[in-house]
């Protein structure tokens, strides 16, 4: 539950004509978003491959090894 309503808010994707309109039309800003999205997407990348898979629940009979 706690984590249900942050993964929501990071999936939804925006309007692109309402983010067009408010940070304006030029070059600039289309690549300020792409480099963000860009880096944004490979630190995501980055931090999945270091957690390490959950343990086993309790009671289930694994050792979680």
């Amino acid at each position: 539950m706690c984590g249900a309503s942050p993964a929501r808010a990071h999936a939804r994707s925006g309007d692109p004509v309402a983010l067009a309109a408010y940070v304006g039309g030029s070059e600039g800003s289309d690549r300020a978003l792409t480099e963000f999205a860009q880096s944004y997407a490979e630190q995501n990348e980055r931090t999945s491959r270091r957690r390490k898979p959950p343990a086993a629940p309790v009671g289930s009979g694994r050792s979680g090894r």
